[in-house]
């Protein structure tokens, strides 16, 4: 039986060293993809769908470099859905959960 291995698995684990490419920035969009298990967003625009960089479990941290209300909005479908909307804070690291399973994505409740 052949083992799946997907390309980039190394990009999403924790502690990472020189060889990954590091923290990414990009652009806050309905749909985003990120590339690394960190990601930094700018923007306005609601995400409310992640497609999925690997395939099985995984975390993704996202600060948010400039403010918005309900940056995670629900409403995406599919694969990478956000299971509950969630309103973010400037410079604040938000966690989110991957459950194959579902399919979502569970942010990770902050106090």
């Amino acid at each position: 039986m052949a083992v799946s291995i997907d390309a980039k698995w190394e990009d999403f684990l924790s502690p990472q060293d020189n060889q990954q490419i590091g923290p990414q920035t990009m652009a806050s969009a309905a749909t985003i993809t990120p590339v690394t298990k960190f990601t930094r967003l700018t923007g306005t625009t609601p995400v409310s769908k992640i497609n999925p960089p690997v395939t099985g479990y995984h975390e993704l941290v996202f600060v948010w470099t400039t403010g918005t209300s309900g940056a995670f909005a629900t409403g995406g479908s599919g694969a990478g859905a956000l299971a509950t909307a969630y309103t973010t804070v400037t410079d604040r690291p938000i966690m989110l959960y991957y459950d194959p399973r579902t399919t979502l994505y569970y942010v990770q409740s902050v106090v």
